[in-house]
Order: C-alpha cells, then sequence, then structure tokens
C-alpha cells in the first residue's frame, strides 16, 4: 500500500513550514534517510529524509507554498509493491482535491484555495488560511477589506500585517478594480519570489513591531580599557585556538546586567496574560548570512567563560554562514545582541526579537576626542542602541540597565565579581 509521508513535528512550536526546495521528482527511486525536500520554518531551514524506500509517486505542494505540520507532502510506493496510478489524498468534501500529478484537469486548483480571490469576493467570501484569519482578529483588521496577494488572490498574513500597519489600500470596488495600469516593460523590472528565510524574517519583524511597544535608550560607552584588556588576552585566545573579540566581553557584561535588571530577561505570554521571567540566559547573537540575518543562540552563558563564549560563537557563526547550523541552536534565546560595528555608522534602532523583551545593538568603536576633566583626550568610544518593549520596561528601567551595562564595559576588571 502507498505510504503517505506527513509533515513531522520539526521542532517546539512550529506548526507549519515552508517548502524551499524538492530536492526528488515524481518517479524518482529514494533510498531510506535520502534527503527528499528543504523545509523553512520560522526557527530554522530543515532538510528531512526519507523515512522508506521505494518510488516516489506524487509530491504535493510548489515551492514557497506553505505546508501545516501533519500534512501530506509526499506519496512513496514501497518496495516490493507494484508502483501504480498516483494515491488521491483524502481532504474534507468542503475542500477541493488536489490535482493527480499525472493528469491535471483544468483548472488546476491547490487543496484549501479557492479558483480566485475575485470569485471569493463576489460571493461575500475571503480566501484565508485559519492562521491568516486569526492574525487578523488579533490585529482588529475586517479580513475583507485587504487585498489578497497571495496565490489565486488568496490573503496571506503579510497582506494583514500591511493593511493593519496603513500601508496597505483597502480592496477597491469592483467598478475601480476594472482599470488597469498601463502595463511596464519586462526588461525594466525583475521580479523575485519573496519566499524561504527572507519572507520568514518579514512575517517576524512585522509581527514584532506591530506587537511590541518598542522605545530605543542610546548612549556612549568609552571602551578603552576594554580596547587595552582584549589585547592583553587576544595571545591566550589564540592559544586555545579561537579568536578573541569584543563579543565575549559583552555577553559577560549584558548576562551581569540581566540578573541586576530580570525584567529585561523575559517574555510575554500575552494569552495567558503571564509575563516569564527567565533565571537562565541564553544569549542570541544575529549572523548575517547570505539569505538573512539569522540568530544562534549561546545557552546558559552565565556558567560559561570567555574563551567558550568566543568558541561558541565562532562556531555558530561558521555554521550559520555554510548553512549547518542546528534548529536546537536557534532556540530557547531570552536576549539579544546584534553588532553591526563591522558595517559602520554610529548606532542603529534594533527590532526586538519576539517574544523577547529587549535586544542590544553594538556598534563601531572609534576613536574620539573626549573631554576628561579639562582636557582633550583621545578615547575609544562606542555608542549602544537598546530597543526594549516599552509595555513591560519602562523608560528610567531601559536606562539603568544601559548605565550599569556601561559601567562594566568601562571598567571591565568589575565583570571579574560576575564570573569567578
Amino acid at each position: 500500500m502507498p505510504f503517505e509521508f506527513k509533515l513531522p513535528d520539526i521542532g517546539e512550536g512550529v506548526v507549519e513550514g515552508e517548502i524551499v526546495k524538492w530536492l526528488i521528482n515524481t518517479g524518482d527511486r529514494v533510498e531510506e534517510d535520502q534527503p527528499l525536500v528543504e523545509v523553512m520554518t520560522d526557527k530554522a531551514t530543515v532538510t528531512i529524509p526519507s523515512p522508506r524506500k521505494g518510488t516516489i509517486t506524487q509530491t504535493i505542494g510548489k515551492e514557497g507554498e506553505i505546508v501545516k505540520v501533519g500534512a501530506t507532502m509526499i506519496v512513496i510506493e514501497e518496495d516490493g509493491q507494484a508502483v501504480g496510478s498516483p494515491m488521491r489524498i483524502s481532504v474534507p468534501a468542503s475542500e477541493e482535491p488536489l490535482p493527480n500529478v499525472t493528469s491535471v484537469p483544468p483548472p488546476v486548483r491547490i487543496a484549501e484555495m479557492p479558483p480566485t480571490g475575485e470569485e471569493e469576493r463576489a460571493n461575500g467570501k475571503v480566501s484565508a488560511t485559519p492562521a491568516t484569519r486569526r492574525l487578523a482578529r488579533e490585529l482588529g483588521v475586517d479580513i475583507s477589506r485587504v487585498t489578497g496577494r497571495g496565490p489565486h488572490g488568496r490573503v496571506t498574513k503579510e497582506d494583514v500585517m500591511q493593511f493593519s500597519a496603513g500601508t496597505e489600500a483597502a480592496t477597491p470596488s469592483p467598478a475601480s478594480s476594472i482599470s488597469k495600469a498601463a502595463p511596464v516593460r519586462s526588461d525594466l523590472e525583475e521580479r523575485v519570489p519573496f519566499v524561504g528565510l527572507r519572507r520568514r524574517i518579514a512575517e517576524k519583524m512585522s509581527k514584532s513591531k506591530l506587537t511590541a511597544a518598542h522605545f530605543t535608550f542610546v548612549d556612549e560607552v568609552d571602551m578603552t580599557a576594554l580596547v587595552a584588556l582584549r589585547k592583553k588576552l587576544s595571545a591566550a585566545g589564540e592559544e586555545s585556538g579561537v579568536k578573541m573579540t569584543y563579543l565575549p566581553f559583552i555577553v559577560k557584561a549584558v548576562v551581569a546586567a540581566l540578573k541586576k535588571y530580570p525584567l529585561l530577561n523575559a517574555t510575554l505570554e500575552e494569552v495567558k496574560g503571564e509575563l516569564i521571567l527567565k533565571k537562565y540566559y541564553n544569549i542570541g547573537i544575529a549572523v548575517a548570512a547570505t539569505a538573512g540575518l539569522i540568530v544562534p543562540v549561546v545557552k546558559h552563558a552565565e556558567n560559561k567563560s570567555l574563551i567558550e563564549i568566543a568558541r561558541e560563537i565562532e562556531e555558530h557563526a561558521s555554521h550559520v554562514r555554510n548553512g549547518t547550523v542546528k534548529l536546537d541552536d536557534l532556540q530557547g534565546g531570552t536576549f539579544t545582541i546584534t553588532s553591526l560595528g563591522a558595517l559602520g555608522g554610529l548606532f542603529a534602532t534594533p527590532i526586538i526579537n519576539y517574544p523577547e523583551v529587549a535586544i542590544l545593538g553594538v556598534n563601531r568603536i572609534q576613536a574620539r576626542p573626549v573631554a576628561r576633566d579639562g582636557q582633550i583626550l583621545i578615547r575609544e568610544i562606542m555608542y549602544l542602541s537598546l530597543s526594549f518593549d516599552h509595555r513591560i520596561v519602562d523608560g528610567s528601567v531601559g536606562a539603568e540597565f544601559t548605565k550599569y551595562l556601561i559601567g562594566l564595559l568601562e571598567e571591565p576588571s568589575l565583570l571579574l565579581m560576575h564570573t569567578l
């Protein structure tokens, strides 16, 4: 009997995934554990292997489409059984059946999607997934007024978020939709699919900005003493096989500051109405990859030495850039640090890695003239940008946290009190 391969539960809290790339085709023979498909969740891209040996008789879904956990993706005719016509996947009576891959009757329609958004609106309905409808309810958006830009006119989460943010106009009346803009020459435009990690980042950033009440506090820190200390410890780092950057020192200082100001080391469960104060310190370090920004996590940083943190940051960055980062390494963060020093600029206003409460932006260290005791001195100055959720953290608390952090970075010997 044909084996239906369903999208497995691939991580804590993951309920759906986006098909990034099919690695097999209908008719291919596959071995057990052979990679079948790359799936992107809101946490990572994972390659899913085959649980059986046999012949692929059907694949369900196109690259860029969203698949729910538990939904059938592939049909495999196991070895020792005759390979017949593709199996029809059962769907609820209210939904359209998926097309047979060997015989595609017109019009082709994907399960859970009506033929076009215009037809649905004419019948007083809107094409949208349950998750999108739930998001619209949470944001107080009348989904019938949102223009659907998904496949077949489906309203997507991005459409709802844009409408809620006021960057999307309401659906025009049928009369006004008749007139069309003059076509643009195809050689003057390039259409790039907005899928994969880039789309996931967009969804997370939009949700964060639309949910958390962002407030950014900026101050400068004199890094002169830390620059000298790092220089002295670089040799010890090289002996241990790691490059000693400023980030391990900043991580240790952040952990000490979070212990003093626990509101910033928390997450908010809005449905339950609970603020969860974390008594462990998992520090996310934003890493720029070709496909977008990934945030691997240094777990229990409070229990690790500077060398251990430096090595872990270095390994995470390498895994992110070569695409081998593990899903577990991207989960469980309680606070995030994003470093923009290599890119220049004075400071930025980073977006909170929701549902965390705060994120710290560290910027370029630059020699600047500073007035001290009536004298002009050249000091190594860096700007810190702390963005936090003003619903949870008052501005005064955010400022005090930053000032305490600055004190530790300007007098790095004080970090000994928190590392021994």
